[in-house]
């Protein structure tokens, strides 16, 4: 499979397990430039998994994960470490480093990555916190921010070094609706402003299907439904109604599989 040059990542039949377990049973999706895309589905179902596959952090039992036409799982380090330099990732629980403070939190990877002299870092740290609302903010320590805050830093801290790609991994969690709106209108904003290309991977159907432009339905290790967001929201697919009108009966269960409830705990006919 040729990459396109309309698409920035192509996944290719991608299987991978946790020892006997499997997860991914066979992805395929595209991420095409410049866009916004959705990977929904519910907790557990393999979303995190796919993201490590991207970032080169697991290796797939088969199948590949493509990104600017190069296969992750093939380069070698410093390969993988130059790919992950086009990469931005917002972290599931924002990642800072809670003994830096908000602006040497936004300067790290720029002084980790970069030669750039400390007068211009500072110029850039704050047009990065800037395009978040958080400029007056830069001397806080992450322990002095509101949670909508500090994902917003996390957000700034994402685009530092001006990606390719910027991964969201689950952006809108423990949010106040406020914040949540504010994480969400940033995430397209952004993405317009720069041009650069953002991977959304979450369970949050309302705010999520406001910002994106395509979405991927994630559901037993397989893509189940894929369409633009306003063809989800219509959908009449069973598990693309279920999920995105959060109802409790329909093709996804609550409980992990298991043997019988009973059986596990050990009931005894009464006649017996």
């Amino acid at each position: 499979m040729e990459q396109s040059p309309e698409n920035l990542v192509e996944i290719s039949d991608l299987h991978f397990a946790y020892g006997s377990r499997p997860i991914l049973k066979g992805i395929n999706l595209t991420i095409p430039r410049g866009k916004i895309v959705a990977i929904l589905g519910v907790s557990g179902c393999g979303k995190s998994t796919l993201l490590r596959h991207v970032g080169g952090q697991l290796r797939p039992s088969s199948g590949s994960v493509k990104v600017e036409g190069k296969v992750i799982h093939e380069l070698d380090n410093d390969g993988l470490y130059a790919m992950r330099r086009e990469m931005g990732m917002m972290f599931q629980v924002s990642g800072l480093f809670s003994d830096l403070s908000v602006f040497d939190n936004i300067a790290f990877p720029m002084r980790e990555h970069t030669d750039l002299p400390e007068g211009v870092i500072r110029d850039l740290v704050l047009m990065k916190l800037h395009a978040v609302g958080l400029r007056g903010a830069h001397a806080l320590m992450p322990s002095e921010l509101s949670g909508g805050m500090e994902r917003r830093v996390a957000l700034a801290r994402a685009i530092a070094l001006d990606p390719t790609l910027i991964i969201y991994d689950e952006p809108f969690a423990g949010l106040d609706p406020i914040s949540l709106n504010t994480i969400a209108n940033l995430i397209r904003r952004l993405n317009d402003a720069l041009g650069v290309t953002s991977v959304v991977v979450t369970y949050d159907v309302s705010e999520s299907l406001k910002v994106v432009d395509y979405v991927y339905f994630i559901n037993d290790g397989v893509v189940v439904a894929e369409g633009a967001a306003a063809e989800m929201l219509a959908s009449t697919d069973p598990f693309v109604h279920q999920f995105v009108h959060a109802e409790p009966d329909g093709p996804v269960g609550f409980q992990y599989p298991s043997s019988p409830y009973s059986k596990d705990l050990e009931f005894k006919n009464k006649g017996a």
